[in-house]
């Protein structure tokens, strides 16, 4: 296996396996209880589900998000073993830790049917969604991404050929 699939397999293993322990805590801990606060008014935990997306846009649309997360896994799965960068490699193991993470919900947290399952949110900061490992891990990847682009920093370079033109 080439060292990048490694790097990308490795961190979405990671990310995927620390957002579901951390959803399993919340569940035991946070599920029955009000907020929590733990720094003041800055960062409370707050335990609850979500069928959408961020920010609770496409409530309900579970299997739809379901869909498009198994096709991104695809897309992460066709690209990994070309790329060439480690950052970018980063960006791909992050997203598909979050991926993973969210998607596991959808999967297993299911009372409704296949796909249906709700997310479960547990981090709170002002003026801000409620959000998860997974969705951090997400944001980081597109930050990364854009931070790499800015910067010209191809997923995939080409060789360069020696003797020429």
């Amino acid at each position: 296996m080439q060292p990048v699939v490694r790097r990308v397999l490795a961190i979405g293993w990671l990310v995927s396996g620390l957002d579901i322990v951390s959803k399993s805590l919340a569940i035991r801990f946070l599920q029955d209880h009000g907020p929590t606060k733990l720094i003041g008014n800055f960062l409370t935990l707050n335990f609850t589900k979500n069928s959408g997306a961020a920010f609770s846009l496409g409530s309900g649309g579970s299997v739809l998000l379901a869909i498009f997360a198994i096709c991104a896994i695809f897309v992460i799965a066709y690209w990994t073993p070309r790329l060439t960068s480690r950052g970018w490699a980063w960006v791909l193991g992050l997203a598909l830790g979050g991926i993973v993470g969210n998607l596991s919900d959808r999967i297993f947290r299911s009372h409704n049917g296949a796909l249906k399952g709700q997310v479960i949110d547990w981090i709170e900061l002002p003026n801000w969604p409620i959000f998860n490992l997974a969705d951090s891990a997400i944001v980081i990847a597109a930050l990364i991404a854009l931070l790499l682009s800015f910067r010209n920093v191809p997923p995939i370079s080409k060789p360069h050929l020696d003797g020429g033109e």
